[in-house]
């Protein structure tokens, strides 16, 4: 177990996490996927790979390609169903012990609040997460992240069939993400993940043609880090709402930023995939940095929420 010579538990609204670390969402499969390769109890919680009603098969290959310092992916949100998700992917996942998020999806927004209603009743998910922003489908979850009314109208929707905390995952693809995330708060979200990839493109010089299966992917790793940032900083300042930081976080001195920018918890994806156990290494880092500057987590938390634009 996990050494406590300081306190990671961190408080997102009514969701209680034993640490400030979160698997996110694609990057983690289901859970058992690493069980072998990390210790999965660094995470204080696991989001699941997204879940719709019916399966969806994903974007054809090929849909991932690495770039300097990160990598594009159109996955284009592969998934069995909620059938199979309720079946067989919550019972394996929930072996690990750790608390479970599931990653909602759909292409309208009866179809998230069908999904809500359905898995309300599953005790073993602490929290459920609106993918309002996925960037690799063609209809759907993108189109809820450009428009505050629309995006209101869908946390509404599954606010009103769920009492699960509900974390409310933005994109990163607009001019100006505060609307959304006020809009969010609004109309029900406990949580705001800030935020998902950004949109982004490689081309084959000797075919001339996307190196994708489709033209634009997302794009995560360590290149988006500092525009993350800035947008965690921008809406925690702005915003008392509890906030996961995302976005190219490599190592203790990535989380420690967003956690002072105003994060609450900070969400590992793409790094996951480089160094499995790098959670762990987190934890062990923040501990250790907290003792050093005998500070709590809580006082860490937001300490720079200080002017939220520099004028030239």
């Amino acid at each position: 177990m996990i050494p406590e010579p300081a306190n990671l538990k961190t408080r997102l609204g009514p969701l209680e996490l034993r640490t400030p670390v979160i698997a996110a969402s694609g990057t983690f499969g289901y859970g058992p996927e690493f069980e072998n390769v990390t210790d999965i109890e660094y995470f204080g919680a696991v989001t699941l790979k997204a879940v719709s009603l019916e399966p969806r098969t994903g974007n054809p290959y090929p849909r991932m390609v690495e770039t300097p310092s990160g990598m594009l992916n159109c996955i284009g949100l592969e998934n069995p169903g909620v059938e199979v998700f309720i079946k067989e992917k919550i019972p394996a996942a929930r072996k690990s012990g750790v608390p479970l998020i599931a990653n909602l999806v759909g292409d309208k927004t009866r179809d998230y609040q069908e999904l809500a209603a359905i898995l309300e009743s599953e005790n073993d998910l602490a929290a459920l997460e609106i993918n309002a922003s996925c960037p690799n489908v063609d209809h759907g979850s993108l189109s809820f992240a450009m428009d505050s009314n629309i995006l209101g109208e869908l946390v509404a929707a599954v606010r009103e069939v769920t009492s699960k905390p509900l974390i409310a995952k933005l994109s990163p693809n607009v001019t100006d993400i505060l609307p959304l995330a006020e809009a969010a708060v609004e109309f029900g979200a406990d949580i705001l993940n800030l935020s998902n990839t950004f949109l982004g493109m490689s081309i084959s010089i000797d075919s001339r043609k996307s190196r994708l299966s489709r033209d634009y992917a997302g794009l995560s790793g360590q290149a988006i880090r500092p525009i993350a940032l800035r947008i965690v900083h921008q809406v925690a300042s702005k915003l008392d709402i509890p906030v996961i930081g995302t976005g190219g976080i490599y190592d203790t001195t990535d989380a420690l930023e967003f956690l002072i920018a105003g994060a609450r918890a900070i969400s590992l994806g793409t790094v996951n995939f480089i160094h499995p156990n790098r959670a762990r290494d987190i934890c062990d880092g923040i501990q250790a940095y907290l003792s050093k500057n005998d500070l709590e987590l809580t006082e860490l938390t937001g300490s720079y929420l200080g002017p939220a634009s520099c004028q030239a």
